[in-house]
């Protein structure tokens, strides 16, 4: 005996099938969860260290990784220098203002400092700023600046009363700086090793 299904019956069935299949498939999707923070594999030495060997009316000890070279920017004076890492393709700019014991001069030189780290504002997330003293009494301001900057560590150290030392990490690679996190830390490493024998004569 042949039995007709009405059309409203096969509509149910076909809803009741279809409904079944995509809540099964909704039940055994899989979960997507982001993965952790990445860094480039960099090979990082070991720290090591030697006396600057140029005469200036500063000294310090700098990274074994560095070439000493002369500033040849065209607003260069005497005694500026860069400390290059060839292996990192950075440089230290290292810069050297003689105040002749003038108060002025000296708030000068720390309004500019200021304005040259402030300049990075535009592209920096965050510019954190530590004042401390080294042991042999200089007054240090460290800059360290968050984001994609072209300068992530800058500083600059006095006396107060003659010598006025100002410096600034650079790296010359379009490699983002969080790619860069692990040199990062280990240039300011040096740099407050840098800070920390730093002498003025």
């Amino acid at each position: 005996m042949y039995c007709k299904m009405k059309k409203p019956l096969v509509n149910s069935i076909y809803f009741i099938l279809f409904s079944t299949i995509v809540l099964y498939n909704c039940s055994t999707s899989v979960e997507f969860t982001p993965k952790p923070k990445g860094y480039n594999h960099i090979e990082l030495p070991v720290h090591a260290y030697t006396d600057l060997q140029e005469k200036h009316p500063y000294s310090f000890e700098h990274s074994t990784l560095v070439k000493v070279l002369p500033d040849t920017s065209y607003l260069a004076e005497p005694h500026w220098i860069d400390l290059y890492y060839p292996k990192f393709n950075s440089n230290i700019q290292i810069t050297y203002k003689s105040m002749g014991a003038r108060q002025d001069v000296l708030d000068e030189h720390v309004v500019d400092a200021h304005k040259l780290t402030y300049k990075h504002d535009v592209k920096a997330h965050a510019i954190d700023e530590v004042v401390v003293k080294t042991k042999k009494g200089y007054s240090v301001t460290l800059f360290e600046l968050q984001g994609e900057v072209p300068s992530p560590i800058q500083f600059y150290v006095t006396d107060s009363t003659r010598h006025f030392l100002r410096g600034a990490v650079y790296f010359k690679t379009a490699t983002k700086n969080d790619s860069l996190a692990p040199v990062i830390q280990y240039m300011k490493e040096d740099v407050l090793h840098l800070i920390e024998t730093l002498d003025f004569e």
